[in-house]
C-alpha cells in the first residue's frame, strides 16, 4: 500500500517541480507522464486486487468467528429467561 501511495505522490511531485522530466517522448507522441498517468491505473488496480486477497485470508475469517460468537451469545441470552426491572415511584 505504501508502494502505491509512494507512486502516486511521486508523479504529482514530479508533475509540479519538474514537469520537464514527464514531458521526455518515450515513442511517438507518448510522453514518460502520459506513460506514468496510465501506469498508476496498473498501481491501483494491484493495490486493489492485493486489498481483497488481504481482506479474504485474513480479515474475512475473523470477522465470520466474531459473528458467530455474537450470535452464539445472543441464542444463549435469548433462552436465559431475564429478570423484570421495577421501576419505584417517587
Amino acid at each position: 500500500m505504501s508502494v502505491s501511495v509512494g507512486g502516486f505522490l511521486l508523479f504529482v511531485l514530479l508533475s509540479s517541480f519538474l514537469p520537464g522530466v514527464l514531458n521526455q517522448p518515450l515513442f511517438g507522441h507518448v510522453t514518460l507522464g502520459l506513460a506514468g498517468g496510465v501506469g498508476q491505473f496498473v498501481v491501483m488496480a494491484v493495490t486493489a486486487w492485493r486489498y481483497c486477497v488481504h481482506m479474504d485470508r485474513r480479515i474475512d475469517p475473523t470477522a465470520d468467528r466474531l459473528r458467530a460468537e455474537l450470535h452464539r451469545h445472543a441464542a444463549q441470552r435469548a433462552r436465559v429467561p431475564q429478570p423484570q426491572r421495577r421501576f419505584r415511584t417517587w
